[in-house]
C-alpha cells in the first residue's frame, strides 16, 4: 500500500478529503507533503459561536505540520474557509483538528506537550522538526489551559521558601500548601515587595482564613504573613535552625579551636578536618572509622563535645507535643548554652530567643519545609534539564505543572 493511502486512512482530517500528495527533499531529509480541500458537503461551524454556517465568506491556503507517519515529516497544503457568519462576521471555520491560526494540528501539539513534560523545548525541536519558538509557544499554552488560574479557596496552612534562580544570589519564592503537597504561587525575589503579590491573589477572605504558615527565619516572609494574616501563626522550621547552628556556632568553634591548637599541628589538623563529621547527625555516622575518630574527638574537645551535644538536645525541641513541656526544655537548653561560656554559643542562643514563639508554635503545628526542600530539589532537576529558562512566566508554569497537588 502506497504512502499516500496509509496516511488517507490515518488522517482524520475531517471536514476535508486528501487531494494530491508528493514528497519533497529538503537539507537531504524526505517530506511528505498533502493536499487537503474541504468536502462539498460538509457541516461547518463559526469558530466564534459555534453556529452552523453555509457561506463562505474566503478561502486562503495554508500549510500546517502534522504527525510524521513512518518518521517522515508530514506537511498538510490545507485550504482554509472564512465563513459569512450573520453573528460573528468572517470568522475561521472550526475545526477539532486544527486551532484558527495554528501552524500544527491538535495532534501534533498534544505530542509536543507530552514530550516537554520529559524533554527540554530544545531536544522536542529537533525530534519533531520545529522551531525552538513554535515548540515552546505549544507547551507554553498548553500548560495556561490545563492549569487554569490557580484555585486558592480553602487554603489554610502554607509553607515558603526561596530557592536559586540564576547565579549571583538571585531567588525565587514558592509557596505550597503542605496538605495537597501543591504549589500555590512561585515568584521571582524573596523581599516583602516580591511576595506580596500571593496575598493580594489570595484576598481579604483567603487571608482571614489562614491558620498557619511553615517557614525558616526570614523576617520579610514573617513580616508580610504578620500585616496580612494577623491570626496565622508562625512556625520556624527545623532543618533551618540546625543549618543556622552549624553555620554559626560549630563551624565557628571549630576554627577556634583549630586556631588554638597551632602549635600542635597533629590535633589541629584533626580538628580542622572535621567539620562533616560534626555536622552529620550521630544516627547517620555509619562508618567504624569515623564512629572512632567522632567519639576520640569529643572526648579530647571540651568545646565541641559542648556544642555538638546541645545540638542533639536543640533538635529534641521539636519533638514535643506539649507548648508547657517545650517551654521548660527550651528555658534548660538556653540556660545550659549560656553557662557554657562559649562565645559562639551564648551569641546564637541569645539571637534564637526572639523567634521562640515561631518554635514552640512547632507544638501545636507539627509541620516543616521538608517538603518545599523536596520541591526545590526537583525544580533543580527542572531548570537543569532545560539549560536554564528565561522565562520567568514559562519557568513558573511548569513548577506549577510538577506539582498540581493530590486534591
Amino acid at each position: 500500500m502506497a504512502l499516500r493511502d496509509i496516511t488517507a486512512q490515518l488522517g482524520c482530517w475531517e471536514g476535508y478529503l486528501l487531494r494530491d500528495s508528493w514528497e519533497e527533499t529538503r537539507s537531504g531529509q524526505r517530506w511528505c507533503v498533502m493536499r487537503l480541500e474541504p468536502k462539498t458537503r460538509s457541516r461547518r461551524c463559526c469558530s466564534g459561536c459555534g453556529r452552523r454556517v453555509n457561506a463562505v465568506h474566503d478561502k486562503t491556503e495554508r500549510r500546517v505540520r502534522d504527525l510524521p507517519v513512518f518518521e517522515v515529516p508530514v506537511e498538510l497544503v490545507v485550504t482554509r474557509l472564512r465563513m459569512a457568519c450573520g453573528h460573528c462576521g468572517p470568522r475561521l471555520e472550526r475545526l477539532d483538528w486544527l486551532a484558527p491560526y495554528a501552524r500544527v494540528t491538535t495532534r501534533l501539539a498534544a505530542s509536543v506537550a507530552r514530550l516537554c513534560k520529559v524533554m527540554s523545548v530544545r531536544h522536542v525541536a529537533e525530534f519533531y522538526r520545529l522551531s525552538w519558538t513554535a515548540v515552546k509557544r505549544i507547551d507554553l499554552r498548553t500548560l495556561e489551559r490545563e492549569l487554569g488560574p490557580v484555585d486558592l479557596s480553602g487554603v489554610t496552612i502554607i509553607a515558603m521558601d526561596e530557592f536559586a534562580i540564576q547565579k549571583g544570589h538571585r531567588y525565587a519564592t514558592g509557596i505550597v500548601e503542605p496538605a495537597s503537597k501543591r504549589v500555590l504561587w512561585v515568584g521571582r525575589g524573596r523581599s516583602r515587595e516580591e511576595i506580596r503579590p500571593f496575598f493580594e491573589l489570595l484576598g481579604a477572605q483567603g487571608c482571614a482564613q489562614l491558620r498557619a504558615a511553615v517557614m525558616d527565619m526570614n523576617t520579610a516572609y514573617d513580616l508580610e504573613v504578620r500585616m496580612h494574616c494577623p491570626q496565622a501563626e508562625i512556625v520556624y522550621d527545623l532543618f533551618h535552625v540546625v543549618a543556622k547552628y552549624g553555620r554559626e556556632v560549630i563551624d565557628r568553634v571549630r576554627v577556634d579551636e583549630a586556631n588554638r591548637l597551632r602549635g600542635d599541628r597533629a590535633a589541629r589538623k584533626v580538628v580542622k578536618s572535621s567539620r562533616w563529621l560534626l555536622l552529620r547527625n550521630r544516627e547517620n555516622v555509619i562508618r567504624e572509622n569515623d564512629q572512632i575518630r567522632l567519639n576520640e574527638l569529643l572526648a579530647a574537645n571540651q568545646a565541641l563535645m559542648t556544642v555538638y551535644v546541645l545540638k542533639d538536645d536543640l533538635k529534641a525541641l521539636w519533638n514535643y507535643r506539649h507548648r508547657g513541656y517545650a517551654m521548660r526544655f527550651w528555658e534548660d537548653w538556653y540556660e545550659r548554652a549560656i553557662s557554657s561560656g562559649i562565645g559562639p554559643l551564648c551569641q546564637f542562643a541569645r539571637r534564637l530567643k526572639p523567634y521562640l514563639a515561631g518554635i514552640l508554635a512547632h507544638t501545636r503545628w507539627p509541620l516543616g519545609t521538608n517538603l518545599v526542600e523536596g520541591i526545590n530539589n526537583r525544580i533543580k532537576v527542572i531548570k537543569r534539564m532545560a539549560y536554564g529558562y528565561r522565562d520567568d512566566y514559562y519557568f513558573f508554569l511548569k513548577i506549577r505543572a510538577a506539582f498540581p497537588g493530590n486534591r
